[in-house]
């Protein structure tokens, strides 16, 4: 089961990059289907490009992007005026072509937001802009060694900010406290892979397990649960690549179901696919005895899969499409987005009732999914859009990487 921190969010709020439950997906309001340049409610320029997924709360819209060579976050409101932008340290550029230096998105508890970048700084910030406090990890920790563009947001929790670390050299979860920054505890996290496995992107989920809130991280080819009092493993789930195929990295963030973590692994991007479906619950190294199926056909390499009604969707690297039955690993159906040269990198969103999935060249699709696939619009926006699509109500935003737009009724 999926908790939601901290945040007890109404309908229209989007706290952070999945939604409240970190599902991709909501059971309210009615976004668009298909629109023109009449329903684009409005579009803004961002200063400088940015992959993160904005967040919305209590009609305010908050997105990171660099401006003038610093990290900045910027607060806007529902007619995408901006109110205000907050700048911290210089920025480190992405490098790769769909990267940059704000990938993270940022996360908010309803008290405050939070917000991390490449560059190693991890803020808080109050709703009128003002910075709470900040720190720079990669000051404190070392560089990372990411062969591309570090991806994880920050993750909330009652008490904790909590940033996590997988790449070549010492992996850790870090644990700090909201108010004052400090740091509570970190944890090593480190596993010996092939090449580029210990790599990771995926944004760390906070989930009941035996009672409790707990964290749980997946990278460096492992599955793992940890105490939130101080970080220890309580739980780890090994055996995603018995094979030791090489340049796997960790990128599609798992979703949780009916206590079942569905992974997306491996490199479907090259035709080399998994699908894992991994049993919740217990303590120790379960590998031996959660692994509840695996599919090599079908899976993900970068966007995320979706929950939603008691099934897993999936977009995959060159858009196929399937809903999963999580608790064994069937699909219900399976079909495709229209072939194209340009890849998914958005990870889809499903809101009234159809899946929108953004591709790299900014063509939004949507499709009904009720009982089947049923293409219903194909909507280019002219832009790269990396970032994932976000609901409120009869709205849509959509952060491309020049412009952030909102679409809908006026």
């Amino acid at each position: 089961m999926i908790v939601a921190g901290s945040v007890a969010a109404e309908p229209g709020q989007w706290p952070r990059w999945r939604g409240p439950d970190d599902s991709g997906s909501t059971a309210t309001g009615n976004p668009p289907v298909r629109w023109n340049p009449e329903q684009v409610v409005w579009k803004r320029r961002l200063p400088g490009k940015g992959c993160s997924t904005p967040i919305l709360w209590n009609d305010r819209i908050y997105v990171t992007a660099p401006a003038d060579g610093r990290d900045a976050l910027l607060a806007l409101d529902p007619s995408g005026e901006r109110l205000w932008q907050t700048a911290f340290g210089s920025e480190n550029p992405g490098k790769h072509r769909n990267g940059s230096g704000c990938n993270p998105s940022p996360a908010t508890d309803g008290a405050g937001l939070f917000v991390y970048f490449k560059s190693g700084t991890l803020a808080a910030v109050a709703f009128d802009g003002k910075i709470r406090w900040q720190t720079n990890l990669v000051e404190r920790f070392g560089p990372d060694t990411l062969f591309w563009d570090h991806g994880t947001s920050p993750v909330l929790t009652e008490r904790f900010v909590i940033m996590t670390r997988m790449h070549k050299g010492e992996s850790w979860v870090a644990a700090f406290d909201k108010g004052t920054g400090e740091m509570v505890w970190k944890t090593p996290r480190n596993y010996e892979t092939p090449v580029e496995g210990d790599h990771g992107y995926a944004t760390p989920l906070v989930i009941q397990h035996e009672g409790s809130e707990a964290l749980m991280v997946w990278g460096a080819q492992h599955l793992t649960i940890h105490d939130l009092g101080d970080g220890r493993v309580v739980w780890t789930c090994g055996g995603f690549n018995p094979e030791g195929n090489e340049l796997w990295p960790s990128i599609a963030t798992p979703v949780v179901i009916d206590g079942m973590a569905v992974v997306a692994f491996g490199r479907n991007d090259r035709g080399n696919p998994r699908l894992h479906g991994i049993r919740l619950g217990g303590s120790g190294d379960v590998t031996a005895t959660h692994r509840a199926w695996l599919r090599t056909d079908i899976g993900t390499f970068v966007p995320s899969p979706v929950a939603y009604r008691g099934r897993v969707y999936l977009v995959g690297d060159q858009g196929r499409v399937a809903c999963i039955d999580p608790a064994t690993g069937r699909s219900d159906w399976e079909d495709a987005f229209p072939k194209g040269s340009a890849k998914f990198y958005a990870s889809p969103l499903i809101a009234g009732g159809r899946l929108h999935a953004p591709r790299e060249d900014g063509v939004v699709f949507v499709a009904e999914i009720h009982d089947g696939f049923r293409l219903v619009a194909n909507n280019a926006m002219g832009e790269s859009i990396i970032g994932s699509p976000v609901p409120s109500g009869d709205r849509l935003y959509l952060r491309g990487v020049d412009h952030l737009y909102c679409v809908g009724s006026r």
